[in-house]
């Protein structure tokens, strides 16, 4: 207890400036426009590398969900620059939404590269209101890397099973808190203030598990895996998909 407290005051000592421009109102919209987008931009670079087989095999059933049509709708939830959309099936429909609309350079750059999929719309919304997709309305939601930093992973959750068509699949793919006993957590402690506010909300103890768990899906297959990310405190994660 009282050590993570200090390590966390020295942190917070050292991201002072980052602080500062918080409590004057000037971090949040420039880590929304610019820092997160290209920071983002870097890391998902290195975590697709490491998670490139995780999500090909994750994916691979994708096309099972097709709706009656023998088109799969599929709504992607933060969709940032769209480093998913190269694991999609050909002709997928897709609709992209995230909370920041500050994407564009990437998300243009990968929906050139992935003509194999078809662009619905881009909503700007957060995974805990997406009020503008009917419900019943598709067939597959993704969500990848996003659960760290919602707000509330229940109403998310909530949102994916109200929008899905009985049957429909939600497949997620997301970093978790590490085990209580280990010196991970400790340092994932330590680091949380600040982590949160430098990355945008990202939590780093989410027990993402658990709430999956409690959400209402007919049918959950959940994998824990681990993936080193180079000095971050992040490694444990959770992948797999929940039926409506």
């Amino acid at each position: 207890g009282v050590s993570v407290l200090l390590l966390r005051a020295c942190l917070a000592l050292l991201a002072s400036p980052i602080y500062l421009l918080s409590f004057l109102g000037i971090w949040e919209p420039f880590c929304r426009k610019v820092f997160f987008p290209f920071i983002l931009d870097k890391i998902c670079i290195l975590h697709d590398k490491k998670s490139k087989k995780h999500k090909q095999e994750l994916f691979r059933n994708l096309p099972d969900f097709r709706g009656p049509s023998g088109v799969l709708r599929l709504l992607e939830i933060g969709t940032g620059s769209g480093s998913n959309f190269q694991f999609y099936p050909p002709g997928c429909k897709v609709t992209c939404t995230d909370i920041n609309p500050h994407f564009q350079e990437g998300l243009a750059k990968n929906m050139k590269k992935n003509q194999h999929l078809q662009y619905e719309r881009f909503l700007v919304a957060p995974g805990e209101d997406l009020g503008q997709v009917p419900s019943g309305s598709v067939d597959a939601v993704v969500c990848t890397l996003v659960l760290c930093s919602v707000h509330s992973v229940s109403s998310t959750l909530r949102e994916v099973l109200r929008v899905l068509r009985p049957g429909g699949a939600f497949y997620f793919l997301e970093h978790v808190a590490a085990e209580h006993s280990s010196w991970r957590y400790f340092w994932q402690q330590v680091c949380y203030p600040t982590w949160k506010l430098v990355f945008a909300g990202c939590c780093l103890t989410r027990e993402l598990w658990k709430n999956l768990e409690e959400a209402k899906f007919s049918e959950l297959k959940i994998q824990h895996i681990s993936m080193t990310m180079p000095l971050m405190p992040i490694k444990q994660h959770i992948v797999g998909y929940g039926v409506k």
